[in-house]
């Protein structure tokens, strides 16, 4: 348990082995040991909403009802259902992907990439991912106290409910980890503006930086709407005055808007810094300078911008004017021009590049094509006639994860496997992670498309069954082939994230020394060893264009690649 430096061998140590003993870790106020704590418990949040989704989509796999006998077998009943769908989707939001790449990823490579030897408020990170923590804690305690099943979004009416007493846990726990976000989000936010190095200006920063900094905006402005708002719900339940709920007075749209103003922005604090490392590994993989960085730059933060306006194109069958629904669908409309944007430079960047089909840029590409879908279905929702079609569908569900599981997610795992190395020191399998990719893609689009043909043909979401009386037989049969399917392949897509941890755990056992720079990527992160000293740079590291891959030259002996002028003798060009 002690926090007593190891003695310096004749090599400087490592943030791995600068101190040991577990409370090194639990008190430290190194970004680097706290981005690795924050993912450790990320996947270990993703591994228990996994479960959950798991269980649901096998409770859909066949319908319920028997027409021999009349009576109705689930699998679960339609109140654990409940629990278990709110509670994978809470999980999932609140736990991992709006802290997944910001708060994991980004707490381990912002400050290398600006060259800094921490963020600028080390104690305000740390006690960050402790409410994060704690937030987590009281969401677990209202699973063991008998669950929520209000759904992941928790309106009103039903978390007005007195008899469920899940929803105040859950709640506070929404409310600790808003304060986490905020906290990441202003950390990220000092530490861009005040520790950048001499040289490095703000269109000589990396993308994935732009990216984090529309990011920590969004977290800094949007989330304190959430927490007003489950504070709000707390207050009526407890003190029964009326703002939510109609019994007492309350208007439950109200509870919608205000949290649709904050779960909107909180899409793209989900999507933007996916997005950001996008344009890391398309650059990077291809050993190509990014095609348009500016117009990158510049449509993050309109992004950022764009997602405060389109909250209400979620309620376009709430009772709210029909002014109101054109104006929304209108910038929805102008809400994909930023991210086409983004897409079309990634593929000018592709365009002639020296692409590396690896692990890091498959995943890349993966994420193009999923993004796509997700996007271009999203532009039936912004269109009235066949939103109101397809509002609570599978069709909804289905662009969901499209944006949000296909692409925030396959966007953190290719940048889990593009830093690996730098962040342990240890390079992993790659036909295994290339197998895995091809799991977990495969299994991705055969889980969710066919929700697109199930929403079309009118299957409702959040039904615990699809058969009995009221169902035609037809249909039935119908949505049980779609569903059969879709559980396949969610069974698939397990297989595939299984593998993944496999390998790269199997890594920090045996895998192969990491080079400081096995990629050949220019930003400052690769200018320092694998993994990174505990102060990171010994002396400042030299600012020049991150995308400038025009001296890349491969070193035979420590297989990684360089640069010219390094002094490294005996270098042969890519």
């Amino acid at each position: 348990m002690t926090t007593a430096p190891v003695p310096l061998d004749l090599e400087r140590t490592n943030y791995l082995t600068h101190t040991r003993g577990v409370l090194s870790w639990l008190l430290t106020l190194d970004h680097k040991r706290i981005g690795l704590m924050y993912l450790v418990s990320v996947l270990a949040s993703f591994l228990l909403g996994g479960i959950f989704a798991l269980l649901v989509r096998t409770e859909l796999m066949f319908p319920n009802y028997d027409a021999v006998t009349g009576e109705m077998n689930p699998f679960i009943d339609a109140d654990t259902y409940n629990r278990w769908f709110s509670l994978h989707g809470a999980i999932m939001v609140f736990l991992v992907i709006i802290p997944s790449v910001p708060a994991a990823l980004g707490n381990f490579v912002l400050p290398i990439m600006l060259g800094a030897k921490d963020v600028a408020f080390p104690r305000l990170n740390l006690g960050s991912y402790w409410l994060w923590v704690i937030g987590a804690v009281f969401a677990v305690f209202a699973m063991v106290s008998g669950g929520v099943d209000t759904g992941w979004t928790f309106y009103a009416p039903y978390s007005t409910d007195e008899t469920r007493q899940g929803v105040v846990w859950v709640a506070s726990g929404v409310f600790i980890l808003g304060f986490s976000s905020i906290f990441t989000g202003l950390n990220f936010i000092v530490t861009i503006h005040r520790l950048r190095p001499p040289g490095m200006t703000w269109f000589r920063m990396p993308l994935f930086l732009w990216a984090i900094y529309a990011t920590a905006l969004i977290q800094v402005l949007a989330t304190p709407v959430l927490g007003i708002t489950v504070l709000l719900l707390a207050v009526e339940r407890l003190m029964r005055v009326g703002i939510f709920d109609p019994a007492l007075g309350g208007d439950p749209v109200l509870f919608q808007h205000f949290f649709w103003f904050y779960s909107h922005p909180a899409v793209y604090i989900m999507i933007l810094p996916g997005m950001g490392i996008i344009s890391e590994l398309i650059s990077v993989h291809s050993h190509k300078h990014i095609f348009g960085y500016k117009f990158i730059a510049f449509s993050s933060v309109a992004i950022a911008i764009f997602g405060f306006m389109v909250w209400g194109h979620h309620m376009f069958t709430s009772g709210q004017s029909g002014l109101m629904n054109a104006i929304f669908s209108a910038i929805t409309f102008s809400v994909s021009i930023p991210s086409a944007i983004k897409v079309f430079n990634w593929l000018a960047t592709l365009y002639k590049g020296s692409i590396s089909l690896n692990t890091p840029m498959l995943y890349a590409l993966g994420f193009m094509g999923i993004f796509s879908i997700g996007g271009l279905t999203g532009l039936f929702h912004a269109t009235l006639a066949s939103s109101i079609h397809l509002h609570d569908t599978y069709f909804v569900v289905a662009h969901f994860h499209y944006v949000m599981m296909g692409s925030a997610l396959i966007a953190m795992i290719g940048g889990i496997h593009h830093w690996w190395p730098k962040m342990t020191g240890r390079m992993y399998n790659e036909n295994a992670g290339r197998i895995a990719w091809l799991l977990v893609t495969v299994g991705f689009n055969v889980t969710f498309f066919t929700q697109f043909m199930l929403g079309s043909k009118g299957m409702p979401r959040r039904y615990h069954d699809y058969s009995g009386p009221g169902w035609s037989p037809e249909l039935t049969e119908l949505f049980h082939t779609y569903h059969m399917i879709s559980t396949i392949g969610s069974y698939i897509m397990a297989v595939g994230f299984f593998l993944i941890a496999g390998y790269l755990l199997h890594s920090l056992v045996k895998g192969k020394r990491a080079p400081a720079n096995p990629w050949g990527g220019r930003s400052l992160e690769w200018q320092c060893a694998s993994p990174p000293p505990w102060d990171n740079f010994s002396e400042p590291p030299t600012v020049e264009d991150c995308y400038d891959f025009s001296q890349l030259v491969w070193d035979e002996k420590e297989q990684g690649y360089l640069w010219e002028g390094d002094g490294i003798p005996e270098r042969q060009p890519a």
